[in-house]
């Protein structure tokens, strides 16, 4: 069974930074996409990045390009969302997801992606 666990949240001040984990168990191949995704509170879920562990094709939503990056270790296993210039409108809860992939497929995927697995989530909150 794939598993989701994050970790790496907490408080910061306007312009800090965080780098969120997200470890990834279960997965039996390379062929799978992560998204980070966020809720704040009073607010719908939103897609945040993703990233491709097929190729490391990655994708952003426009709010925080330049700010956050999506990574994977060598592993593959562990996914990192670094948080830079972080701003109040940031607090939320992330959460990682998963889908698997039943063949290999390149490039991008969309936040919009149905994702099959999902972590509990850790709270970010960005204040002074």
């Amino acid at each position: 069974e794939v598993q989701l666990v994050e970790s790496g949240g907490g408080l910061v001040q306007p312009g800090g930074s965080l780098r969120l984990s997200c470890a990834v168990s279960g997965v039996t191949s390379d062929d799978f996409v992560i998204g980070w995704y966020r809720q704040a509170p009073g607010k719908e879920r939103e897609g945040v990045s993703t990233i491709n562990i097929v190729d490391g094709s990655t994708y952003y939503i426009d709010s925080v390009k330049g700010r956050f990056t999506i990574s994977s270790d060598p592993t593959k296993r562990t996914v990192y969302l670094q948080m830079n210039k972080l701003d109040p409108e940031d607090t939320a809860v992330y959460s990682c997801a998963a889908t698997v992939l039943n063949i290999p497929v390149y490039g991008p995927f969309y936040p919009g992606t149905n994702m099959n697995y999902w972590g509990k989530g850790t709270l970010v909150t960005v204040s002074a």
